[in-house]
Formats: C-alpha cells, sequence, structure tokens
C-alpha cells in the first residue's frame, strides 16, 4: 500500500453531475488507492487545472455544454505530450466511437454505477493511462 493521494480532475458545467461522479468514485476507489478531487465547470478552468496540479486522471463529462468532454479530451491530448489518462462519461453508448477518436482511455456510462467506477478509475490510476483489461 502506497501513501501516495492521487488526483482526479472532474468536469461537468453541472455541479449536480459532478457530485455524483465523485460519489460514483469515491475517495479510495480500491483499498490500495486514495484520491482527491479538484473540479471545472468549462474548458478554461479544465486546462487551468492541468496546468497547475498534477493530475492523475481526468473524468469529464461527455454531456457538459457548451463543451462536451470528448471535446475536451481530444484538445487536451492534442496540446500536450503528458496528458493525463482520461475518462469520459457518456449517455449512449453509440458515442465510443467518438470518444475513441479522441483518444479518450476509458469511457462510462451515464448514470454511473459506483462498482464500474472504481474498478475503471482505479484500473486508470494504476496502469497510468493504459487501457485496463476489460
Amino acid at each position: 500500500m502506497t501513501d501516495r493521494v492521487y488526483t482526479v480532475l472532474l468536469y461537468s458545467d453541472d455541479p449536480q453531475v459532478r457530485d455524483r461522479m465523485r460519489l460514483a468514485v469515491g475517495t479510495r476507489p480500491a483499498h490500495d488507492l486514495t484520491v482527491e478531487f479538484v473540479e471545472a465547470s468549462d474548458y478554461g478552468q479544465c486546462v487551468r487545472l492541468v496546468d497547475e496540479y498534477e493530475v492523475d486522471l481526468m473524468l469529464l463529462d461527455g454531456e457538459a455544454s457548451p463543451a462536451g468532454g470528448i471535446g475536451i479530451a481530444r484538445q487536451i491530448k492534442d496540446d500536450r505530450d503528458d496528458a493525463p489518462p482520461t475518462c469520459v462519461v457518456i449517455a449512449r453508448a453509440a458515442d465510443r466511437w467518438l470518444a475513441a477518436y479522441a483518444h479518450v482511455d476509458a469511457t462510462l456510462m451515464h448514470p454511473l454505477d459506483p462498482v464500474t467506477t472504481g474498478q475503471t478509475v482505479a484500473g486508470l490510476l494504476r496502469a497510468g493511462g493504459a487501457v485496463p483489461a476489460a
């Protein structure tokens, strides 16, 4: 077990969605992982937080407006060689192809299932961004 605390960036324009994301992940998504959260409600805040913090994982709302999580993921992945692993929460399974195009490391479906969310977050944090085995 490590004493390291991982930083997870939560993005949504809706504070209730960010709350649901935080609750689904929890502060301990796995017995050996502890996380803290930073939150963004727009694209500018996302970029600033990635620049200012050592963000270990971005958890982005694909349904956010006006900037969706898939678009933000693509922009940050294109602009940075050191972009953190990214998981986008989508409402339609058909949007997985868009997420793949944006180089997203994983997708989750609204509404978030805490077990699946915790497993996905833990896998991404442990792998440092490599896609976890399904």
